[in-house]
Order: C-alpha cells, then sequence, then structure tokens
C-alpha cells in the first residue's frame, strides 16, 4: 500500500478507538437511548421483512392462479 493511504487510514483507525470517559448515566437516560436503539433495529428488521415479503406473497399468488382459472369455476 502507497504510504500516501496508509498514514490516513492509520489516523482514521487511532480516531475511532475509544477513550476512557468519566461520565454518568443516569438511569432514564440510560434507558432512553435503549429504548431508541431497540426501535430503530426493530424499524429497520421490519422495514426488510416488508420488502422481501411483498415480493414473495405475490410470488406465491402468481404460483396458486397459475393453473387456470378452472379453480374459480362454480360447481355445476
Amino acid at each position: 500500500m502507497p504510504v500516501n493511504i496508509v498514514i490516513p487510514l492509520v489516523c482514521w483507525a487511532l480516531l475511532g478507538l475509544p477513550a476512557a470517559a468519566a461520565a454518568y448515566i443516569g438511569p432514564g437516560a440510560g434507558l432512553s437511548v435503549i429504548g431508541t436503539v431497540f426501535a430503530f433495529v426493530s424499524a429497520v428488521a421490519f422495514m426488510l421483512v416488508g420488502f422481501v415479503w411483498y415480493p414473495v406473497k405475490r410470488l406465491l399468488a402468481a404460483l396458486r392462479n397459475r393453473g387456470g382459472d378452472d379453480s374459480k369455476a362454480p360447481a355445476a
């Protein structure tokens, strides 16, 4: 790797390392953060499931109706 790429990558990696924080997060703020993260992850999961499920549902309906319209004909 060229040196002009390595130096920015190393600096970027070092900025990502956590430092010791002398901070206190109260129970209200902590639960709010946990709830927000849970809601966001759930929303993304439901979005992905919905995005995948709708085409699968249409495919299954198309495969069921593939046999023809005889299945919808009234019984004689």
